[in-house]
């Protein structure tokens, strides 16, 4: 898998600032805004946010000028990295690849989940993130189906909404969200 653009990177890039200050204080509010939403949900305060990315409120406003811009924003970004993910794990064996990028998934739907309800899911970061994510896991999961350790009668849409149901759900623990997960992959997974 060779490294490629995709379109939610081309948006990331556009809206982080050049200046390193301005790009320190605009990642420290997309790690504090993507930790505050997960705890709290898309009413998390952007007071709080701002306090713990050590910026004051108005260098929350200056970066994200309303709240749905902080939304898209930390979406994008979690995309993004989930994107790159892809691309890290692709040198490793195909089923490996695949799992590896699905732990990293269930990761992205807990922010997913927090802001849902504040994307639209016809505008152009949602699409744009939509795209780039089956552009980059899609590869994978084709590539454990072809060395023949995936089911082949299922999709890859299939398996996102598969993942995104098991971690829609509230659990104990991380470890059994992980037990759960392993034991849904085991049913993806062809015998071994």
């Amino acid at each position: 898998m060779t490294a490629q653009p995709f379109p939610v990177s081309e948006i990331v890039a556009a809206r982080r600032p050049h200046r390193k200050d301005a790009a320190r204080n605009y990642d420290a509010l997309i790690a504090a805004a993507r930790e505050a939403f997960a705890e709290n949900g898309a009413e998390a305060s952007l007071e709080d946010i701002a306090r713990r990315a050590g910026v004051g409120i108005g260098t929350l406003y200056r970066n994200f000028p309303t709240r749905r811009h902080l939304f898209e924003s930390v979406y994008a970004d979690e995309v993004d990295d989930l994107c790159q993910v892809a691309q890290d794990v692709a040198v490793l064996e195909p089923w490996e690849a695949l799992a590896s990028w699905l732990r990293r998934f269930v990761d992205y739907t807990v922010t997913k989940r927090a802001i849902r309800e504040a994307l639209n899911n016809e505008s152009e970061i949602f699409l744009a993130c939509r795209d780039s994510m089956y552009a980059a896991g899609g590869p994978l999961f084709e590539r454990a189906q072809q060395a023949g350790e995936a089911r082949a009668d299922i999709a890859f849409d299939d398996l996102l909404r598969m993942v995104s149901g098991i971690t829609s759900t509230t659990f104990l623990d991380d470890a059994q969200r992980d037990r759960v997960l392993a034991v849904a992959l085991d049913g993806v997974r062809t015998a071994r």
